[in-house]
């Protein structure tokens, strides 16, 4: 078990001297970290959605490196297998706009034919993107009294880590392939959120898997944590989180993905069953990552906070390994 301390009130990620503010260091329910960053040259910045329909999965990234911007659409069709990609590079990551706060302002970024606008209220958040053969219009509602999950990692007073990660979010809107036209609706579509913010070691690595279904969620990680004090794991039933302080045990095999995984800790078991394995390189010099995500269905339990057996069968998302040098 980690010791981890709950953070209720608005805070700064980083003292005026950029380094990492130890009032900072928690869990929360809802977004309440500012991420004041200072510096150039490790500081990461990034929004990412993924996007979980009965046809289609889809996911959108737009992220500052600093001295690049890696923005990108990813469209898979369940049914055929077929994978439609647009990744671009932009140098110093430059036209990039991130607002310092979850679900507040507006993260836009443009590269070679990709456009990403995501647009953050009280209320929800609106996702548009286009890319060659591709048209993104979404509506992320936020439900009353629905929790996420925001962590500060903290590897040093330089190197640290903001991330929220919002699981099962129902989302609305229309995806467009080619001349193609696909409704998405709230009453069997999830969307999931990865916010981050922070100043990163050079190279790292990572697990993560997200799940989602009708009253339920699971948010799992791994590896990037470990050692910290500090987990990315929650359970969350009917929009309520269920902070799991676990350092969880993650078994794959790296010579064939398609294989069951398992997850497990002492209020966590579950197997993730893929059906798809995406694969992502990058190799700038420098800077380079490979990313093997899988999409597929869980099955297992995990324990809320009263030691209720939660079943996540038939839950719906992705696990995945990275590795970056960046």
């Amino acid at each position: 078990m980690t010791h981890e301390r709950e953070i209720t009130e608005p805070v700064d990620l980083c003292l005026p001297n950029g380094r990492l503010n130890p009032a900072a260091v928690g869990w929360t329910r809802r977004p309440l970290h500012r991420a004041n960053l200072r510096g150039w040259g490790r500081a990461k910045r990034w929004e990412y959605w993924g996007i979980v329909t009965p046809s289609h999965i889809i996911g959108l990234v737009a992220s500052s490196l600093d001295y690049a911007g890696v923005h990108g659409v990813y469209v898979l069709d369940r049914g055929s297998g077929v994978e439609l990609t647009k990744d671009v590079v932009v140098p110093f990551a430059r036209g990039a706009t991130f607002p310092p706060s979850s679900g507040q302002g507006r993260a836009s970024v443009r590269g070679s034919g990709l456009a990403i606008d995501i647009d953050q209220h009280a209320d929800g958040s609106v996702i548009r993107a286009t890319a060659p053969g591709v048209e993104i219009d979404l509506t992320v509602p936020l439900p009353a009294g629905h929790e996420s999950l925001g962590v500060v990692i903290p590897w040093s007073t330089r190197r640290f880590q903001y991330t929220v990660k919002d699981v099962g979010r129902p989302v609305h809107g229309t995806l467009k392939v080619h001349d193609r036209t696909i409704a998405i609706s709230a009453e069997d579509s999830f969307a999931v959120l990865d916010h981050g913010r922070g100043k990163w070691p050079y190279a790292i690595r990572w697990n993560w898997a997200a799940g989602s279904g009708p009253g339920r969620a699971i948010q799992l990680g791994g590896k990037w944590t470990d050692g910290t004090g500090l987990t990315e794991n929650a359970l969350f039933v009917d929009g309520r989180l269920h902070k799991i302080g676990d350092e969880l045990q993650w078994t794959y095999d790296r010579s064939d993905w398609l294989r069951p995984w398992r997850i497990r800790g002492a209020r966590v078991d579950v197997e993730f069953h893929p059906f798809h394995e995406r694969i992502a390189r990058t190799n700038l010099g420098i800077v380079a990552n490979e990313t093997h995500q899988c999409f597929g269905h869980f099955t297992g339990w995990a324990k809320a906070d009263d030691g209720q057996r939660i079943d996540l069968d038939g839950l719906v998302g992705w696990a995945e390994e990275a590795r970056n040098r960046w």
